[in-house]
């Protein structure tokens, strides 16, 4: 449950303004996942969550720069579109087939760029790649977003 909630909480604070602990965790019950202010501090610790100003004197939580410099969304699109050709997945295992000599390059995005909970790692040949994914439920869900960074 800590790797779904984590997650849905970096896509609550990417896609809109959240200025408080307090309103992440009204945002996450909105969604179904009933959370304490104490676990949302938690979590926000672990995420390394860090405050921006949002304008008219207020901040928002953001993920910390690292996540945000190295990698753009539209660098990761840009690498998928070119590199990868087929998704499919078996239980915790999502497979991409890429263009040959690709894999590593979409696999190291993956870890560095990504930056999923739900992803425990990958494994990259030549054309092939295996993401590892906890837990086996959420397979289907990391499936959709990556053929979201394909278009």
């Amino acid at each position: 449950m800590k790797v779904i909630r984590q997650a849905r909480i970096k896509e609550i604070i990417e896609k809109r303004p959240v200025e408080t602990q307090e309103d992440l965790a009204e945002e996450l019950r909105q969604i179904g996942i009933e959370v304490t202010q104490a676990t949302v501090s938690r979590d926000i610790k672990e995420l390394m969550l860090i405050k921006i100003p949002a304008g008219n004197g207020s901040y928002r939580y953001a993920l910390p720069p690292e996540e945000n410099i190295a990698f753009s969304q539209s660098r990761m699109e840009r690498v998928f579109l070119d590199a990868v050709v087929a998704i499919d997945y078996s239980l915790n295992l999502i497979v991409m087939k890429t263009m040959p000599g690709t894999a590593q390059a979409v696999a190291y995005t993956i870890d560095t760029a990504v930056k999923w909970p739900e992803i425990i790692g990958t494994i990259a040949g030549d054309d092939t790649i295996c993401v590892i994914v906890k837990p086996p439920e959420i397979a289907p869900e990391i499936m959709t977003r990556f053929k979201k960074l394909l278009g």
